[in-house]
């Protein structure tokens, strides 16, 4: 076992790929020692194995599939992976860069394997990747993300959920994943299934793989379950006296609600309908085990001729003629490799993983019987037990209910529908309508019960399924449940195969068919359940979308402080927006995702994929989801204006939680400044915004944090820094509005909150990146490290919040003299470049709005260096407005030159 101290490899590209490369030197060591020549204890005939099997936890799922794509990666020591709770499809959040970047290249890197037409090109070819989500229960990596089927084909992995795997049926938080003891057991038990120590690899070919993790992890009712009855030969002789009692008529139900009641054993045939009638299946359910120990047998047989003289042959010979001379004999076969765990439902039932004996369910499609005569149900007690059979043949037409409903009319109406009492044991209903993992439902069974009803077998048992990812839920002794899925998430990657999202939500409900009531099955959308998925999905949202907000407020002050010279407070400047550019842009942004959610997909006789022939070469287009909503449904275009005002009311939030601190910092700041003295009357608005620093000190101070910055520490660090000296600079700024009530210190106090705004926002995107670092510096502190030393990334900032420490006001843009200096040095002067200065600004800000809605939750570490770009805009500002140059600043640095700011006066505190 590898254990990383816990690193946070989802916050930091660069620790992923350490821990990667880590674990192939790991590998490489581990396989290095079985050439000791000294090893003694392993048998001489076994070969030395050449590769391992990973098993991953979280991100250590993503470092498993790492390893593989890494430069010390040893070709073929890893053939199979599996994962628990990994987000595979997409980064958990994208606030650093280099997670980012990681996750894309080792995504493209295995897209790219299975896209080779030849086995030979395929550095992936012998590799199976399972994942396994824990449900709605992990609210930490949405399950969402542990989907594969954007990135393996389907004869090489798969995506399963811990409330579909046999005998554990239940959804795991992410943690209680490692340690629950059923899941554990599966896990286990299939190790030592695909193992196989007489090969190299230590494990089966991937094909066999593929089958024995499909049987121990998926229900068995999928699709693409595989039944071995086909593949099986006959191994047991029945030979029953010729009796038609035993043979019930051709359509006809098999039910014991008792075994053993001929005190002996029994054995009732069930003649298998003619080929030919599409649609028909067999269905099988006990609460008895299914083999030759138990007291139930299901074997399916053909006639076998009395002269044919291979009695020999057959491993088990079964005879329940009684010596009568007029007897038939079947070839029978049996296949309990296909038996399938149900939960059992009574009614005492409570959970599906209840410590009680599970069911026993066969179930095969009538072309899958079609060698066979008869379905032989053999009851073995030979004194009355208690116990049950149902077996039936039925017909899709019966049994399967299509619900033409729309998401709309689900919303508004629900679903409502009955199901006859002449109903066969299950009905499937599928809703392809259901698809969204944004929407959560009631589902509500009611039965029906009559006077002169037989006593119920078992109760109702429900299972609600997927296709991909492969999601099922069991409820046992239903009536109400709450519906939830993984569906088509937000910002998902396009699977490899489109038409396999396509298919909806599919329920199958297996009731007690002897007990002639009606069943109704009602469908509500749950409207608390719904707002909780909004949240678990888009909850990185509100930390791009409230910089929409606060772009646009800042917007608005800057063109009102240009065109009047008054910088006005963030709430004015808020209930401006609202009033104009706010609603046009949520407007404009909604119109955009309902235009992205018109793309089509290829019907399925255009795929163009051909996984069977592995070929994946195709324009598909992973990143589409990556803009706006991340969904391709244009139903939910509605969600960008309520996600626009949520956000400005959790931008009113926190505007006045920092105004609240802001003021109790400034009046502690003013209880220890008006010791010193006092503003008289007649000087106030004569006096600089407050004493600062020499210009050569804030040079020095922003110097050596730019070389930490380099070197030592993360430009994340040097930015939360950034922001303490931007706060005291508004606690100072606001104590000297209210003391002086001058416009300049006003309004250079409403200048310093809205800046310091912007950077409190900006703020959660360089935190996680910080806190890795801590870590790091905790744990191992000796190591360097190894990203974020770009000092164009942060430099702006100092500069910026350096100059404001001075109580410098920004200069005006349409200020004569900024604007005749910021035109001489771009072009020669004229009124047309003059008057496109005034916009650069709000371009600037608009730019930021706008990447905050479409691209602000896929690729939101972009959004501090768009911030980064405005600071550098109001340094360039700041220097013009105060006639910058060269010389300037060595006269600033060698001491000659005295602080000088806008605004300034000789006026100084005067002290009693």
């Amino acid at each position: 076992m590898v254990d990383f101290n816990e690193d946070m490899a989802a916050f930091h590209g660069q620790t992923l790929l350490d821990q990667a490369e880590y674990v192939n030197e790991a590998i490489s060591y581990i396989l290095s020692l079985y050439h000791d020549p000294r090893r003694t204890r392993r048998d001489p005939a076994l070969p030395d194995p050449s590769a391992v099997v990973l098993i991953g936890h979280s991100m250590g799922g993503i470092v498993a599939r790492t390893t593989l794509t890494m430069a010390n990666y040893q070709a073929n020591s890893v053939n199979s992976i599996i994962t628990m709770s990994a987000p595979h499809a997409k980064p958990p959040v994208s606030f650093d860069s280099d997670i980012v970047h990681t996750y894309k290249q080792i995504n493209d890197y295995w897209r790219e394997a299975y896209s080779q037409t030849w086995a030979n090109n395929n550095p992936l070819w012998h590799v199976t990747l399972i994942s396994i989500a824990g449900g709605a229960r992990d609210t930490v990596v949405p399950s969402d993300y542990t989907s594969i089927s954007s990135l393996v084909p389907e004869t090489h992995g798969f995506t399963v959920f811990t409330s579909s795997i046999p005998d554990v049926w239940i959804g795991m938080d992410h943690l209680s994943i490692t340690w629950c003891d059923q899941f554990r057991k599966s896990i286990i038990k299939s190790l030592f299934e695909i193992i196989d120590a007489r090969r190299p690899t230590q494990t089966k070919p991937r094909a066999e793989r593929m089958r024995a993790l499909k049987r121990w992890y998926l229900t068995g009712l999928e699709a693409v379950a595989e039944r071995t009855l086909a593949q099986k030969e006959p191994n047991t002789l029945l030979t029953l006296e010729d009796n038609a009692n035993t043979i019930l008529a051709q359509g006809q139900r098999l039910i014991l609600r008792q075994l053993g009641e001929r005190h002996g054993p029994d054995v009732r045939l069930l003649p298998i309908p003619p080929q030919g009638v599409s649609g028909k299946k067999f269905t099988l359910l006990t609460d008895q085990t299914l083999s030759s120990q138990g007291n139930v047998e299901v074997l399916f047989c053909s006639v076998f001729p009395l002269n044919n003289g291979r009695s020999n042959v057959f491993s088990m010979n079964l005879d329940f003629s009684g010596g009568t001379v007029g007897s038939t004999r079947l070839a029978c076969k049996s296949a309990p490799e296909d038996v399938i765990h149900l939960p059992a439902s009574t009614r005492t039932s409570k959970n599906p993983f209840d410590p009680v004996p599970p069911f026993s369910y066969l179930q095969y499609d009538l072309e899958g019987l079609a060698e066979h005569q008869f379905v032989a149900i053999v009851d073995k007690a030979n004194v009355p037990t208690k116990g049950f059979v149902i077996a039936e043949f039925s017909d899709s037409s019966d049994s399967m209910i299509r619900a033409k409903v729309g998401l709309g009319s689900l919303l508004s109406a629900g679903l409502k529908m009955r199901l006859p009492a002449n109903r066969p044991m299950l009905t499937e209903v599928k809703i392809p309508a259901l698809h969204s993992s944004l929407l959560d439902y009631r589902l509500k069974i009611t039965h029906h019960t009559q006077k002169d009803q037989k006593a119920e077998i078992f109760a109702p048992l429900l299972r609600q399924s997927i296709a991909d990812p492969h999601e099922s839920k069991f409820f046992v002794n239903v009536n109400e449940v709450n519906v939830n899925l993984h569906g088509m998430a937000p910002f998902m990657p396009s699977p490899l195969r489109e038409q396999a999202a396509s298919g909806g939500v599919s329920f199958q409900l297996w009731t007690d068919p002897s007990t002639g009531s009606t069943v109704d099955v009602s469908l509500q959308v749950d409207i608390a359940g719904s707002l909780g998925e909004l949240v678990m999905r888009y909850r990185t949202v509100f930390a791009a979308f409230p910089l929409l907000v606060v772009a646009l407020v800042l917007r608005k002050q800057f063109q009102v402080y240009d065109e009047t010279g008054y910088f006005i407070p963030f709430t004015d400047g808020l209930d401006r927006a609202i009033r104009s550019s706010l609603p046009l842009l949520l407007v404009a942004m909604s119109l955009l995702a309902s235009s992205l959610a018109t793309s089509k997909a290829l019907p399925q006789s255009d795929d163009p994929f051909h996984w069977r022939t592995n070929s994946t070469e195709t324009p598909l287009d992973f990143t589409k989801n990556d803009l706006l909503l991340g969904s391709q449904d244009a139903f939910f275009w509605f969600l960008v204006p309520i996600f626009g005002i949520i956000s400005v009311g959790v931008c009113v939030l926190v505007n006045y939680i920092v105004l609240l601190l802001v003021n109790i910092f400034s009046m502690i700041y003013g209880a220890v400044h008006s010791k010193s003295g006092y503003i008289r009357r007649e000087d106030r608005g004569n006096l600089p915004i407050f004493n600062s620093p020499t210009p050569r000190r804030r040079v020095i101070h922003t110097a050596i944090l730019l070389i930490l910055v380099s070197t030592i520490i993360p430009y994340q660090f040097a930015y939360m820094v950034a922001c303490i000296v931007q706060l005291a600079t508004s606690v100072r700024a606001q104590w000297h509005a209210k003391e002086t009530r001058s416009t300049p210190h006003i309004n250079f106090g409403n200048y310093a909150h809205s800046i310091l705004i912007l950077m409190l926002w900006i703020l959660p995107i360089n935190v996680l990146v910080l806190l890795v670092w801590a870590h790091n510096l905790v744990v191992h502190w000796f190591m360097p490290f190894s990203s974020h030393h770009n000092v164009l990334s942060i430099m702006p900032f100092l500069l910026l919040v350096e100059t404001m420490t001075s109580g410098a006001m920004i200069p005006r843009i349409n200020n004569r003299y900024v604007q005749s200096q910021l035109v001489s040095q771009s072009a020669p002067t004229n009124h047309t470049n003059s008057h496109s200065l005034n916009h650069i600004t709000s371009m600037i800000f608009f730019a930021i709005a706008t990447y905050s809605a479409v691209y602000g939750v896929t690729y939101a570490y972009l959004l501090h260096h768009l911030a980064n770009i405005l600071a550098a805009w109001f340094v360039g500002i700041y220097l013009v407005g105060n006639n910058f140059s060269p010389r300037r600043l060595w006269r600033i640095i060698d001491g000659d030159e005295l602080p000088s700011e806008p605004g300034s006066s000789r006026h100084v505190k005067k002290k009693p």
